[in-house]
């Protein structure tokens, strides 16, 4: 792994890479978490060239408001024409995969595909909050180390722009009309509801989505196996496709 940090405006974006191929980029959950998608990297960089970062505010990034998705699409173009990538594939962890779809409405000239690892909603609803904090409370569930300081704004001031942003009238013209190949992967266990993401598989006019047996939220824990077949089929199938 090659770690390499990158200037975007006047943040310091900290990046890593390994492998070589196609490139793929990793968006980590949260928002608000530092890198925990090596496990992910391991599955994929021995066919790609695997690229992970830390948003503003979190880890070895610099901690250089704003902190919103907005920005954050600005600072990934940064990386993106750091390392002279064209077009990548997407994948996403939980409120990552809000990253990747709102980077791919925006980019897309620059979206090759998107894979949602348990995540994907495009809505403010009281009773999914409900359900998943009950959840959390009664059930729990496993949640990513984080071996560096992240900033607590982060999260409070992503997630208030994310809700905002939502309401945007065309919001949901404009995923109907998104070519971009996208797959979810859901996990049979999580104790967040998984209609939201269920809804924008059917809502995309190339979107796709499959449930692992058994896995919680953080999928390659419970099931590495049966997520590393699952993220290898679809990129197989996009390459025979493209």
């Amino acid at each position: 792994m090659i770690e390499r940090s990158i200037q975007s405006g006047d943040a310091r974006i900290w990046t890593a890479s390994e492998g070589k191929g196609p490139p793929l980029l990793l968006c980590n959950g949260g928002p608000g978490c530092c890198d925990y998608l090596g496990p992910v990297s391991a599955m994929l960089s021995d066919r790609f060239r695997v690229i992970r970062f830390e948003e503003r505010g979190c880890g070895r990034s610099s901690f250089t408001p704003p902190y919103d998705f907005g920005q954050t699409v600005i600072d990934l173009e940064a990386v993106r024409n750091a390392y002279a990538v064209d077009r990548w594939i997407i994948v996403g962890h939980s409120a990552g995969v809000d990253l990747a779809l709102l980077y791919a409405l925006t980019k897309p000239q620059h979206s090759r595909a998107i894979i949602g690892l348990a995540g994907g909603r495009l809505v403010n609803d009281r009773e999914w909050s409900t359900t998943y904090r009950h959840n959390r409370e009664t059930i729990g569930e496993p949640l990513p180390e984080q071996p560096h300081p992240c900033d607590p704004r982060v999260n409070a001031e992503s997630n208030a722009w994310w809700r905002r942003s939502i309401t945007r009238p065309s919001l949901l013209a404009d995923l109907a009309r998104l070519e971009t190949p996208t797959h979810f992967v859901l996990a049979e266990r999580d104790i967040r509801p998984a209609w939201p993401t269920l809804q924008l598989a059917e809502l995309l006019p190339r979107g796709s989505s499959e449930t692992i047996p058994g896995a919680q939220h953080m999928i390659w824990l419970d099931q590495p196996e049966l997520l590393r077949r699952a993220l290898r089929s679809f990129l197989d199938s996009m390459q025979a496709n493209a």
